[in-house]
């Protein structure tokens, strides 16, 4: 298997940036793991307040500990300005996950094509 594929599939199965690590390109491989670590911690954070706010109003009885509407509740989309954030968000998350694919590809090419001319 070639590096390019291998590279890929880190890439895209394992982690942004786990191709550019095994292509040894460090530095393009910790932006990519960054930006994705980021956007996560956002989104997980945003995910753990809508809980925590859904346990406090059943701790504090405005709900019912009744599973439909726990689900109701949970299926509630965010607005406002937190919804356009979570976007945001998302975005970068895909997009990091996107460029790192495609540019593990273009490395790993270019590594094989050398690695063909060397031999």
């Amino acid at each position: 298997m070639s590096k390019s594929v291998k590279a890929v599939l880190f890439s895209a199965l394992i982690f942004p940036g786990a191709g550019h690590f095994f292509l040894k390109k460090y530095i393009r491989g910790i932006v990519l793991t960054c930006i994705t670590l980021v956007s996560l911690y956002f989104i997980i954070a945003n995910v753990v307040e809508r809980a925590q706010q859904i346990v406090d109003k059943i701790l504090l009885g405005e709900v019912q500990p009744d599973i439909a509407i726990i689900a109701e509740l949970v299926s509630k989309q965010p607005t406002g300005a937190d919804a356009e954030f979570l976007i945001y968000v998302w975005t970068a998350l895909i997009i990091a996950w996107l460029i790192g694919i495609a540019d593990s590809y273009r490395v790993g090419r270019g590594q094989d094509k050398a690695d063909v001319a060397v031999d």
